[in-house]
């Protein structure tokens, strides 16, 4: 079993656990849908994507001779830190500019890290997916669940 097997069986007991600690949430009687409704769907889909994880490393394994297997080490690890870099100002961003702006700098800024659009026409479908994917998440938070996205303090926004 390779590191993605170990990964993947790491992530699924933390799934597990957490899902079974869900199951404790007390109830309120008035509301049909408990604190503990969306962390379970979560969690299951979390547990279910990497126990999908491990058996694809089980199977990649068996079939993969043991000359063929790749050296251990390997990776870019400069592109990981930057990627926790930007994931960082987000986080730092929130309080300040608010969750629209943050978010919208975050989705443009992710994808210029990791693989930066070489075409005009892809940096528009950056922003495009970015403003779309920052309005429904806002939507959905904001007049569905009702829960309060974080208002900038610099742009009351």
């Amino acid at each position: 079993m390779g590191r993605d097997g170990y990964t993947g069986l790491a992530v699924l007991a933390a799934s597990l656990g957490l899902f079974w600690a869900t199951l404790g949430l007390e109830r309120h009687p008035m509301v049909p849908v408990g604190p503990g409704f969306y962390p379970r769907i979560v969690l299951g889909l979390t547990a279910l994507f990497a126990l999908g994880l491990l058996v694809a490393d089980v199977v990649a394994h068996r079939r993969r001779a043991p000359a063929s297997v790749a050296a251990a080490g390997e990776g870019n690890y400069p592109l990981v830190a930057l990627a926790f870099g930007v994931f960082a100002a987000y986080a730092l961003a929130l309080p300040w500019l608010g969750f629209r702006i943050s978010t919208f700098l975050f989705l443009v800024a992710m994808p210029a890290v990791l693989e930066r659009p070489a075409a005009p026409r892809r940096w528009l479908l950056v922003v495009a997916i970015a403003v779309i994917a920052t309005g429904v998440v806002y939507y959905v938070f904001e007049h569905y669940l009702h829960v309060l996205m974080p208002r900038g303090r610099w742009t009351g926004f």
